[in-house]
């Protein structure tokens, strides 16, 4: 099974691994080139419903959004996950963060079709992590959006088709958990699974 490799994330006050992912599973035809790096995809295909994808394999959903639906196509590009001190530091109390690890996933989504969107977009709200198969406790007000690469969803407020922006997710998650997953919905559809292991 493929792995993470780790490498330091500079802009955090306390020392965060940023891992770089590889997709579990894949045959033969899975990219062998190593871990994938943020915003790079080589023709990546897509998945027609649900189901696990491999690294830089791209998910198409709909989303009902305020003028109208729009189509979009979904990546999760790496899930950078910390040390159990910074999540200490993260929640009120530091007693919820006792064997937890901050993972924030990053996800890259591009407007394929539909009206342009002129007051934010609610295509971010289908993304979840999970760890060993489990959910992970969502980081509310974990300030991802100021993590490098990543955009506060609420500031887009004009978003045409043909654009991308990358969102991205805190959770709390085991510090122990083998695997990381980035789960992407469409409402009332079944997920898109990108899984990672870690050692």
């Amino acid at each position: 099974m493929p792995h993470l490799k780790t490498a330091p994330r500079l802009a955090a006050p306390v020392a965060v691994l940023a891992l770089a992912l590889t997709a579990c599973g894949g045959g033969d035809d899975a990219d062998a080139t190593g871990p994938a790096s943020p915003g790079v995809s080589a023709a990546p295909s897509r998945a027609a419903s649900g189901g696990d994808l491999a690294t830089g394999e791209s998910a198409t959903g709909k989303v009902a959004e305020g003028p109208g639906e729009v189509t979009y196509e979904v990546v999760a590009r790496k899930v950078e996950v910390g040390t159990e001190a910074e999540a200490a530091k993260a929640v009120a109390d530091a007693a919820d963060a006792e064997g937890r690890v901050l993972a924030v996933a990053h996800v890259e989504y591009t407007h394929k079709g539909g009206p342009a969107l002129t007051e934010g977009s609610d295509v971010h709200d289908g993304t979840t992590v999970f760890a060993d198969g489990q959910r992970g406790g969502v980081l509310v007000g974990g300030a991802s959006d100021d993590a490098p690469g990543c955009e506060d969803p609420y500031d887009v407020r004009s978003w045409k088709q043909g654009e991308s922006h990358v969102f991205c997710e805190t959770y709390l998650v085991p510090a122990d958990a083998t695997s990381v997953e980035v789960h992407w919905e469409e409402r009332d559809g079944e997920p898109y699974v990108w899984r990672y292991s870690r050692r």
